[in-house]
């Protein structure tokens, strides 16, 4: 709950700093000391130090997983923001109100790995999808990004409806918003028997999460609106926002998956290989590498749909280890490439000479998101592979999965082959020593934690 409140409050208290003060830097400087505060906050309430206790009436429910992986996120908002703070002063002339949209989204963020009924999940869903249409189209003197705003609200706003029907089904079956229900009959292994209202309404939810998360075959939206919106957002849309999306999808199945049956693991499992196909083969086409980061980032949610098919503790470590991963990799790579202004492959010919420090920063973030040992992102995807095979019955869909992680070895390594092999010169921004050094201290904590997994997984559990 501290999350929650606290981040809603920030939020407004950013608004007004723009009032407040006239540089744009000092209103970083709030927004920085207001997620250090909100980070502070939830670390408290995992550890029952401080607690602001209110009456949910079981709306909500504060486990030790969810508040880990918020602390997670608020994390990796952070270091979102000390890298990329001076890009999201030159979007635009609203910093501050960027800034509390950030919060706000944050906040449904909150909601959403605390969420203990469908009500809650439709609230934080939409708290969180909001604010982020508005950051889509921040760039208004572009006309992409406002095609992506407009592509992105549409499509957000289709899936809600979908999400909607589902849950109206699921109350039309059960009589009650809460995850589990008991009101059919039990069946002979003392299973709930769903009927057809309820499959059809859990149905229809899968496919809306689907939308929220960019897995296949509701995928589309994604590299228009990741490659149209001002790369700094699209940096925060495709690694905080989608991590909370795949720990609600998680959340919400894991004590229902059960219930649909055998089908259920047969429709995972078909989804798993749609977004890998999807994500894997398409990227290797791709010219621009925003692009192709956004095909890439499809690829990475059929790899985090494993956690969702296995459905064990394996799996919810695994989920917590690729959350690391994948948003240190992603948010350290994009601020390579918001200081390259070619966005093509040939744009960053002859990095390595230009700026060897981007270059080898670069290299590290995508060999973590390839899945090369001694890097996060091998560790990541390992956890997903075991928690799938300690599940039983689906080898298959392990070996499918290792296939396509080599295919996206092909299309990573061409931007490393184009920075170290390749003759050219560049145009790079400079950027200032503080950022050039959290850039050097985030590849080192990509490479630690691909060292020692450990020490990331023993604040889950100490």
């Amino acid at each position: 709950m501290n999350a929650i409140i606290f981040s809603a409050v920030l939020g407004v208290l950013l608004m007004f700093s723009g009032i407040l003060f006239s540089k744009k830097s000092a209103i970083t400087a709030t927004a920085v000391v207001s997620l250090l505060a909100l980070l502070l906050v939830n670390i408290a309430e995992s550890y029952g130090w401080f607690t602001i206790n209110v009456d949910t009436k079981n709306l909500l429910s504060f486990g030790r997983f969810g508040l880990f992986f918020n602390s997670i996120l608020i994390s990796a908002t952070l270091i979102f923001v000390l890298l990329s703070g001076k890009e999201i002063e030159n979007t635009g002339v609203n910093t501050a109100e960027y800034y509390a949209l950030i919060m706000f989204v944050l906040c449904g963020i909150s909601i959403l790995t605390a969420f203990n009924g469908l009500l809650m999940l439709f609230l934080g869903i939409e708290i969180m999808s909001i604010p982020l249409y508005i950051l889509t189209g921040a760039d208004k003197r572009n006309l992409k990004s406002n095609e992506a705003a407009l592509k992105y609200f549409l499509m957000g706003a289709f899936s809600t409806g979908i999400m909607l029907m589902g849950i109206a089904l699921i109350y039309g079956a059960t009589g009650s918003f809460d995850l589990v229900s008991g009101t059919n009959k039990p069946g002979s292994a003392g299973l709930e028997i769903p009927s057809f209202l309820k499959s059809a309404g859990y149905i229809l939810l899968f496919a809306a999460m689907c939308f929220k998360v960019s897995a296949a075959p509701f995928h589309f939206w994604t590299p228009d609106v990741y490659d149209g919106a001002p790369s700094v957002f699209t940096s925060f849309m495709a690694t905080i926002v989608k991590a909370a999306g795949f720990f609600a999808f998680i959340h919400l199945f894991e004590s229902n998956a059960a219930l649909l049956g055998p089908s259920w693991k047969i429709l995972v499992s078909f989804v798993t290989v749609a977004t890998l196909v999807a994500g894997n083969i398409t990227a290797v086409f791709q010219r621009s590498i925003k692009r192709m980061l956004a095909y890439s980032s499809i690829a990475q949610a059929g790899f985090m749909l494993l956690a969702l098919f296995a459905n064990n503790d394996l799996a919810r470590e695994g989920i917590i280890l690729y959350a690391v991963a994948y948003c240190m990799a992603t948010i350290g790579f994009f601020a390579v490439l918001i200081k390259v202004k070619d966005y093509t492959f040939e744009g960053f010919n002859g990095l390595a000479k230009k700026d060897p420090l981007l270059a080898f920063s670069a290299t590290i973030f995508l060999l973590s998101l390839a899945g090369i040992p001694l890097t996060a992102g091998f560790f990541a995807k390992y956890y997903m592979l075991a928690s799938v095979i300690k599940s039983g019955g689906a080898l298959w869909l392990v070996i499918t999965a290792v296939l396509f992680a080599a295919i996206s070895v092909y299309y990573y390594f061409k931007v490393i082959q184009a920075m170290y092999f390749k003759e050219g010169s560049p145009e790079v921004a400079a950027g200032s020593a503080m950022y050039r050094n959290l850039l050097v201290l985030l590849a080192g904590l990509v490479v630690l934690v691909g060292v020692l997994p450990s020490i990331v997984l023993n604040w889950f559990y100490f």
